[in-house]
């Protein structure tokens, strides 16, 4: 079961208020964000990174470089300065 939490609220009130809807969105509230009963815009907290996190070295010795990485062939070379 979704146990957020949905309040539609009108513009003005939402500048009126700013404050207490940025609590309530950081919160887990759905805040929805109406002009002339239409629905503009929502405000909510951002959903989590989907992207596992960063693990520096967890590749460390999987990756190997040739040995002639930083040689430039002379035709490459020719090319660049022509």
């Amino acid at each position: 079961m979704d146990d957020t939490r949905e309040t539609m609220v009108g513009v003005r009130a939402l500048r009126g208020n700013l404050t207490r809807y940025l609590r309530e969105a950081a919160q887990g509230a759905s805040i929805l964000i109406t002009s002339h009963d239409t629905v503009i815009a929502e405000l909510r907290s951002p959903a989590p990174s989907l992207r596992p996190a960063r693990q520096p070295g967890a590749l460390r010795g999987k990756i190997r470089m040739a040995d002639d990485f930083d040689e430039l062939p002379a035709e490459v070379l020719a090319a660049m300065e022509a």
